[in-house]
């Protein structure tokens, strides 16, 4: 069953270059982080249209085969490294919701 992880930006980019160092972790990672946990971005920050509540500032949709592979990508040493680098670079919130 397939699992998704939702980050939200709660708020505004506070450390534009922390913002940039964790980005670029990210991207040098991008293709074994889709080989190895079969990781797929199905929404980047991309056009969001608020219907209920507050509005994040972003939002990120990762696709994985399931919630192991997701936790397994979320607890690698890789994705854990720059996390601290995100939460430098501005409020988010992470969720894992699993698919039907």
């Amino acid at each position: 069953m397939p699992a998704y992880f939702i980050f939200t930006r709660e708020g505004p980019i506070v450390d534009q270059a922390a913002m940039d160092a964790y980005s670029a972790g990210n991207r040098a990672q991008a293709g074994r982080f889709m080989t190895e946990y079969g990781l797929k971005p199905l929404a980047v920050y991309g056009a969001l249209d608020t219907l209920e509540g507050d509005a994040p500032d972003g939002v990120i949709i990762l696709e994985f085969p399931d919630a192991d592979k997701a936790r397994a990508w979320y607890n690698s040493d890789e994705y854990q490294n720059v996390i601290p680098l995100r939460d430098k670079a501005a409020p988010y919130r992470a969720l894992l919701v699993g698919g039907l």
